[in-house]
């Protein structure tokens, strides 16, 4: 089954929100901006409507709900009500309503929910349902790093979200990989409404990256870098339509757009997926 075209989406976790960025992004076809309430010190959309409020309307916008500014530091919640003051106010502060909001990690709080936690997810859920019915937003999405503690909530009670983001790329465990699909497939969710992020697992020049070569899992990867190819192969781990990447720097996005093309060898990709459940599993006997 053929899904549609990959897609970049410009996420904004630990950038410094420069105009010249997302300039940049426009010059190189990226219109897809992905932000959360918790980025910048939670100043994130006011920065961006700040410094490139004329800009907005030409992206779509995703943003996040589910961490807030707390005695501590920041704190997670699936408070209903904080979930929707959260979506009213990011509204507010980009100056226009988003494209797209996610439940932002709602794993965090799930583990402290127990026995009730099906319940909570489900008034979670509900709560972005109604601020999209609300106009407050266009649609809303799950964004989970880990989905594991998600996928035996999941039933006709809980909502279904229109994307569904979640960890994808060659360092993604099996298990956290298995967790992803087993989600998308409860869900019946398409290849274009899942996205990826942390391609890299945090970074692109981890020195994993120099003894793992991920052009072998490309048919033509000579044509590309290292990075590129480990951005064109993270599309297939899970299967997504769109990833979210990080940087400030336009020449690196620019990189990472030029990786698209790329055309992935699926039968390398599906024995590489068999020795990572293969492993698991015997790490798990």
């Amino acid at each position: 089954m053929h899904g549609p075209d990959p897609r970049v989406v410009l996420g904004l976790h630990r950038s410094r929100h420069e105009r010249r960025l997302l300039t940049g992004a426009l010059d190189l076809g990226v219109t897809a901006l992905d932000t959360s309430t918790n980025y910048l010190g939670f100043r994130s959309h006011q920065v961006l409507a700040r410094t490139a409020g004329d800009l907005l309307p030409k992206f779509t916008v995703s943003t996040k709900v589910g961490y807030f500014p707390g005695p501590d530091g920041t704190e997670h919640s699936l408070d209903p009500t904080r979930l929707n003051s959260a979506v009213e106010e990011a509204a507010k502060n980009l100056g226009r309503e988003p494209d797209l909001v996610f439940l932002h990690n709602p794993e965090h709080s799930l583990r402290k929910a127990v026995p009730h936690h099906k319940d909570v997810l489900a008034a979670a859920c509900a709560a972005l349902d109604d601020a999209r019915e609300k106009g407050l937003c266009g649609a809303w999405g799950v964004a989970s790093c880990n989905p594991s503690p998600v996928v035996s909530l999941v039933d006709l009670t809980v909502p279904r979200p229109s994307v569904l983001m979640v960890r994808a790329g060659l360092l993604v465990g099996a298990r956290t990989l298995d967790a992803a699909e087993t989600l998308i497939n409860a869900w019946k969710l398409g290849y274009g409404e899942v996205w990826g992020m942390s391609p890299f697992g945090g970074s692109t020049s981890a020195s994993v990256w120099d003894r793992l070569d991920p052009r072998l899992f490309l048919q033509d990867g000579g044509r590309l870098s290292r990075v590129q190819a480990a951005l064109r192969v993270a599309y297939h781990l899970p299967r997504v339509g769109s990833i979210a990447v990080g940087t400030d720097e336009p020449t690196h996005l620019g990189e990472l757009v030029g990786a698209l093309p790329g055309q992935v060898e699926e039968r390398t990709v599906q024995e590489y997926r068999k020795l990572l459940r293969d492993r698991w599993r015997d790490h798990s006997a």
